[in-house]
C-alpha cells in the first residue's frame, strides 16, 4: 500500500473509569469513535488506561491492605490479549477508521495473579495486530506487573509505516530508542500515567522531554498520551487529605503533546487534568528531511563501532526433561591430551 504524506494523530489525554473494566472499554470506544470523526488516522491511549495504572503505590506499600485491595480489583478487571475487550475495540478502530495503540492491564489466560503494563496495536483492517509489553515495570508497577516478554518488543506495519509504542520510563531508554530507530519507527505513541510519584517533577515537563528527544534520535513523529486524575481516581486512591490535595494539583497531571521529527511541538503540551483529545496533521516528509540529515540507524552510525544485540525470543517458563533427555543442559566439552595444555594456552577438542 503507498504511503500517505500526511497523517492524522491524536493523542487521548483521558482519566480510565478507574478500575472497573468494563465501563472503561466503553469510554474508550467512545473516544476512538470521537477520533475518528475528526479524522484521526493514528490514535495513542495514557499508560494501562484499561482499567487503571497502579498508582496507588505512590502513597503506599504494596503490603498496605488498601493497596492490597485496590491490586485484587485491577487483577480481576485486567484483561486477555488477545480476547473479547480487544475485539471490542477492534470493532470500534474499523468503525472509526483509525489505528489504535491502548494502554491495558493484561493478565496471562489461565492465572490469578500474573499481570502485564501492555500496549495493545490495532489495525482499521486488520483488527489486533499485536502487542508490547513494558520490559521492566518502574518503581511500585513491579509489585503487580511482570517483566514483558521480548517477543513483544519491536514495531508494527501500517500505511503509514512502522508503529511503535513505549510506556513511561521506557521512553528514555537509549538502547530501546535505538532498537526502534533501527526498526525504522515512523510514528512512536508513548503512553503516561495519571501523575508520577512524591516527589517528582511535573508529567508535562517529563514527558515533553522525553518526546523531543526520542523525535530527536529517532525521526519519528511522536505522539505522548498521559492519563489524568479526576474524582474518582482521588475517592478510591487517597489515604490521607494530604494525598487529596496532591492529586488534585493541576501541575502534577496532564503532559499530552504531539511532536515532529525536527523536535518541533506541533500539539500540547497540556498542563492539567482536563480531559480531551490533541490532534495534529503528521508530515511523513518531514522525517525524510530531518533523516538525510542525521540518520542515527544509517549513515549516521559506525557499525563497526556500535552494535545493539537484541533478543526476540522469550524463555519458556516450564521445559519438561522426557525419559531419554539428559537433565542437564548440553555443554560443550573440551578434550585434552596434555592435563597442563590449559595452562600454556594450548586447547585441543
Amino acid at each position: 500500500m503507498a504511503e500517505e504524506a500526511i497523517v492524522r494523530g491524536a493523542a487521548v489525554q483521558a482519566a480510565p473509569v478507574f478500575l472497573d473494566r468494563d465501563q472503561t472499554v466503553e469510554k474508550a470506544i467512545a473516544l476512538i469513535e470521537e477520533a475518528g470523526d475528526n479524522g484521526a488516522q493514528v490514535v495513542g491511549f495514557p499508560e494501562g488506561f484499561i482499567p487503571a495504572h497502579p498508582i496507588w503505590f505512590h502513597f503506599s506499600s504494596g503490603t498496605d491492605i488498601p493497596a492490597t485491595r485496590l491490586s485484587v480489583q485491577l487483577f480481576k478487571n485486567s484483561i486477555e490479549v488477545p480476547g473479547p475487550e480487544i475485539d471490542a475495540l477492534a470493532a470500534a478502530a474499523k468503525r472509526a477508521g483509525t489505528y489504535v495503540v491502548m494502554g491495558v492491564c493484561e493478565k496471562r489466560p489461565g492465572t490469578f495473579g500474573s499481570m502485564y503494563n501492555t500496549q495493545v496495536f490495532i489495525s482499521p483492517t486488520d483488527g489486533y495486530l499485536g502487542k508490547h509489553q513494558k520490559l521492566v515495570p518502574t518503581v511500585g508497577e513491579r509489585l503487580v506487573h511482570a517483566p514483558g516478554g521480548p517477543d513483544t518488543f519491536g514495531v508494527f506495519p501500517s500505511p503509514f509505516g512502522p508503529l511503535s509504542g513505549l510506556m513511561c520510563g521506557e521512553n528514555s531508554n537509549p538502547l530501546a530508542i535505538f532498537a526502534l530507530t533501527a526498526d525504522n519507527t515512523r510514528i512512536h505513541v508513548m503512553a503516561w500515567p495519571n501523575h508520577f510519584p512524591k516527589p517528582a517533577l511535573p508529567m508535562p515537563e517529563i514527558s515533553l522531554t522525553a518526546a523531543r528527544a526520542f523525535a530527536q534520535m529517532s525521526k519519528a513523529w511522536v505522539i505522548s498520551a498521559s492519563a489524568v486524575v479526576d474524582d474518582r481516581v482521588r475517592d478510591m486512591v487517597a489515604l490521607t487529605d494530604a494525598d487529596r490535595d496532591y492529586l488534585a494539583r493541576d501541575d502534577i497531571g496532564g503532559g499530552s503533546c504531539i511532536v515532529a521529527p525536527d523536535t518541533r511541538v506541533v500539539a500540547g503540551p497540556t498542563v492539567g487534568n482536563e480531559e480531551l483529545i490533541l490532534y495534529a496533521d503528521m508530515d511523513l516528509d518531514v522525517g525524510v528531511r530531518m533523516k538525510l540529515r542525521h540518520d542515527l540507524a544509517g549513515h549516521y552510525n559506525r557499525p563497526d563501532v556500535f552494535r545493539l544485540l537484541i533478543n526476540r525470543q522469550a524463555a519458556p517458563l516450564v521445559h519438561e526433561v522426557t525419559a531419554g533427555e539428559m537433565a542437564e543442559p548440553d555443554v560443550p566439552v573440551l578434550e585434552v591430551d596434555d592435563p597442563h595444555a590449559l595452562d600454556s594456552g594450548d586447547e585441543r577438542e
